[in-house]
Parts: structure tokens; sequence; C-alpha cells
């Protein structure tokens, strides 16, 4: 697989990584198993894939747990990313942004994860009872004790504004700012894709401008660009597609000719390629520095995404992508 280079700590990763978050946490529990899970981190390392994507708050703690049980075995082949910053309750989610907090969580999720070292450490969200230098400088000694190669912010703010003048990542624009004062930021994480490009319009230019790392997230549109959800066919209570404005039937209905183009652009490059492997081959293509992790919790998924890299989209494509309809919400 193609190998690009994030950040000023000069971070070498496959161009496509793997989003583990699906494995244990949301999206559909009952499809939820961890042998195959397991299977499909180890099919992701053979595919070239390297960036594996967590969060201590995933399960919590399980996924950390499921990524540490691969890493055992393949450490020296994967490239770990995971985050602190927030606690899961029993009903709510809260930030926790306290300098002894955060080496309590880095120390636990090594241990979890059954690694000396976290590649990429991130702040998933900034704690607004504490100031977010203090977050940063107490992460940032995580770097000089060895625990930590390099650090990274995910994205905050709600979705775009109905009325389009909004700045989505105003508020993380900010914090970046901020941040970047105490210790230098290797990787943003921010939702990035056909029918979600917000971050193309400041932060991705901020990214960069700066040498900084783009892990996009959510590249498969919640999993409604890989053309597989059929409209009104429903969710599980504890999804949160159950509740996104753009996966009732109506919207999932009303949103068909997206999918359908990326259909069209899949079928110019042959039988084999899908609309998801075009959709991340769009996002690749906006910027040396951008790395997409979709989510997968099965072998053929990783692989068939491992394989966008693979896919070269034309100018021809890339007119039609941007030619396609703007998605709809339950809100338009």
């Amino acid at each position: 697989m193609e190998r690009r280079t994030i950040g000023a700590a000069a971070l070498d990763v496959g161009a496509v990584g793997l989003g583990c978050m699906p494995m244990s946490w949301a999206y559909a529990t009952s499809q939820q198993r961890g042998d195959r899970s397991l299977r499909t981190v180890h099919a992701a390392l053979d595919a070239g894939v390297t960036l594996l994507d967590t969060a201590d708050m995933y399960g919590p703690f399980t996924n950390e747990l499921l990524v540490g049980r691969a890493l055992k075995e393949r450490r020296a082949e994967a490239f770990v990313s995971t985050k602190c910053g927030l606690l899961v309750g029993d009903q709510h989610v809260v930030a926790n942004g306290r300098p002894s907090y955060v080496r309590r969580a880095c120390d636990a999720s090594l241990r979890r994860l059954q690694t000396d070292v976290i590649d990429l450490y991130q702040l998933h969200r900034a704690d607004p009872e504490v100031p977010v230098e203090d977050t940063w400088g107490a992460m940032a000694d995580l770097v000089s004790a060895g625990k930590v190669r390099a650090l990274g912010l995910c994205a905050v703010g709600a979705r775009a504004s109905r009325r389009g003048g909004t700045d989505r990542f105003e508020g993380t624009i900010r914090q970046l700012e901020r941040v970047q004062q105490v210790f230098p930021v290797s990787a943003v994480e921010a939702e990035l894709s056909v029918w979600s490009p917000e971050a193309l319009w400041r932060l991705l230019p901020w990214c960069e401008a700066r040498g900084v790392g783009f892990l996009a997230a959510m590249p498969l549109g919640n999993g409604f660009l890989t053309g597989t959800l059929t409209p009104g066919g429903g969710f599980e209570p504890d999804d949160p597609r159950a509740r996104h404005p753009r996966f009732t039937a109506e919207m999932m209905a009303a949103n068909q000719p997206v999918v359908a183009g990326l259909r069209r652009v899949a079928a110019r490059h042959g039988e084999e390629v899908t609309p998801a492997q075009v959709a991340l081959a769009w996002t690749l293509r906006q910027g040396p520095h951008v790395v997409p992790i979709p989510g997968a919790k099965r072998e053929a998924w990783a692989v068939e995404n491992a394989r966008a890299a693979e896919l070269r989209l034309t100018a021809a494509d890339l007119r039609e992508i941007a030619g396609l309809p703007a998605p709809r919400g339950s809100w338009d």
C-alpha cells in the first residue's frame, strides 16, 4: 500500500487506516464479535493498513483490549492511535482534561493495548473546566516520558449550520492555535467524506499549511456511501444512525442519487470496484497528508477499503463527484 507521512513527527502510515470503534461500540452491537473483529484487524494489517484508530471510551475500554490482542502478535507492523479525555457513564459522556487524569488514562491505555508506547495520542474532547493548554501540556509530558510518540486533536463542533455560512470547525481551529503554542500538533481527526466535505473549507487548509496530518473520520458517511444500506431497513436501537437526520427512511431514499453517482464512477473502473472504494479514493485525493480511517467489523470490508488506495480517479470522475447533489437531512 502507498505510504503517507503526516505531522511534524514524520509519522509514516499506510494511506488507508482502520477505524476500530464499530468492532465493540455503537453500530449494530448484535453484530460485534471479538474473534471476528480480531481477524478483521489481522486482515487489514495483511493488506497494508498500519494505522489502527481506537479510544479508551469505545466500549468503554473493550476496544483497546481488542486492539491489544492483535498488537501482542504484530506490534511492529501497526501504528497505534488512541484517545483520552472522555468518560462514559450510563446515559452520558463527560470530558475530563485534568492533567492527573490524562497521566492515569495513558498508563491504563498502554496496559490494555499491551504496548510500551502509543504512536499517536489524541485529545478526544477538551474539558471546559480545564484550560486546554494544561491538558495538552500533560500530554506533552507523556511524549517526554517516552510513553507517546506524537499528539493529535479530535475536531469539535456541531454539524454545519442550515444557513451554510457557519464554519463547523471554527472552535477546533481556535483550540489548535492554542495548543500549538504548547507542543506541536501532529494530526487532526475530523469527519470528511463525499457527503460531509465541510473540513475542506478551513480545517484541511489549516492543517496543510502547518504540515499537520489529517485523519478523515467517517469517510464512508456512516456506511451510507457503501451503497449497502436499504432505505427503511431500520437500525438497532443503540445504533446512532437510528437517530441521525440523514438516516430516516425518507432521507435515505432522497439521498440515493449520491450513491448512484458513486456507482457510475465505480463502473468505469471495473466490475469489482465499489462505491465505497470510490468514496475513499476521493478522500485520498484531498491531499497527501490525508489518511481516511473507515470503520469495519468484517475482514472483507477491511480488505476492500484497503484496496481503495490503488484506485486512481480521473479528472472526469472528480467532476462527476463534485456535481453530485448535496445530501439532505430530516431538517431540510
